[in-house]
């Protein structure tokens, strides 16, 4: 449905996005997980029409975006990072004057105003002004101007920054619901991990501007194959405990944990005598030491080196 190849975008002296390789099939719900300045939003903006590279391609079932945008524009719906609404204006007045620029109007511009206004919870609010809204409900109505034309293809850009957890879970629900039940093509953009694993049959992992590894959540965990993921509980963090763990010749990488530190090392070494002699050393007192099943989050770290969230 949607083929991107070798895209790049150069602004001045920086490569924002650094030859993008993905695709997306028809009805799936594709995740593109990256820190902060990865070079997700550039891309997006790129598959969007809203942003020219530098070089590469686009194709939207087969046709080149690049040159034709109008093959994409008319079926996509794009979520923004930043909230894209009126916020002088009612929930009501904005579906209907993004739901004129799609080009409805009677009965069919009213009867899709209150589908997806129960779609997202706001139908008991549609009268008051968005600038009254919490931040959940701002989210949700921001989504809800994209899905106005029925898109066959729905970018979101981070949809859940900064909202509460009861507005996050019922977005996550929505997008869950609009690609599983409607069968829309969803493009996730994310760093948050637990999120991209809920709703997304495959993921990408995006750094520095470059695709670094993708897969299904499963392929992307058996990376670590070869390696254990040991959390180590302490009563109170040591900056010097964590050097002599990153020196210690099997421990490949350390990261702070709630509670304590998760370190990578390689599978079937027995570090627990190592672990608590070095704390013991250190004064430092342990609490509980656990070997974990793998996640996207030991996957990134391993792949990069730091915290997904840095």
């Amino acid at each position: 449905m949607l083929q991107v190849e070798d895209l790049r975008k150069k602004f001045k002296n920086k490569t924002a996005v650094d030859g993008v390789n993905l695709f997306l099939d028809q009805g799936e719900s594709v995740g593109l997980l990256g820190p902060n300045g990865a070079g997700k939003s550039t891309t997006i903006s790129m598959i969007s029409t809203l942003l020219t590279p530098t070089s590469g391609d686009v194709r939207y079932k087969g046709s080149d975006v690049l040159k034709k945008p109008d093959v994409i524009r008319p079926v996509l719906g794009v979520v923004p990072q930043e909230i894209a609404i009126y916020e002088e204006l009612t929930a009501y007045e904005n579906m209907d004057f993004f739901g004129k620029a799609y080009g409805l109007s009677g009965k069919k511009l009213k009867n899709k105003i209150d589908e997806i206004l129960e779609l997202v919870g706001l139908t008991d609010r549609k009268k008051e002004k968005v600038r009254e809204y919490s931040g959940g409900m701002k989210r949700r109505i921001n989504i809800a101007v994209s899905l106005m034309h029925d898109p066959e293809l729905l970018i979101m850009d981070e949809p859940t920054v900064g909202i509460d957890p009861q507005s996050r879970s019922y977005i996550l629900d929505m997008v869950r619901q609009l690609n599983q039940e409607k069968g829309m093509t969803v493009l996730y953009t994310s760093h948050y991990m637990e999120e991209v694993e809920k709703l997304c049959d495959r993921i990408y992992i995006m750094d520095h501007g470059q695709i670094i590894a993708s897969g299904t959540k499963e392929e992307l965990k058996s990376i670590l194959s070869s390696e254990d993921t040991i959390l180590i509980e302490v009563q109170e963090k040591s900056s010097q405990f964590v050097e002599e763990l990153n020196n210690h010749s099997a421990i490949q990488q350390v990261v702070e944990a709630n509670g304590g530190y998760k370190v990578i090392i390689a599978k079937n070494k027995d570090l627990f005598a190592d672990i608590f002699e070095l704390a013991k050393s250190m004064k430092v007192k342990v609490r509980g030491v656990h070997v974990q099943t793998p996640t996207l989050e030991d996957v990134f770290l391993h792949l990069t080196g730091r915290k997904l969230r840095d």
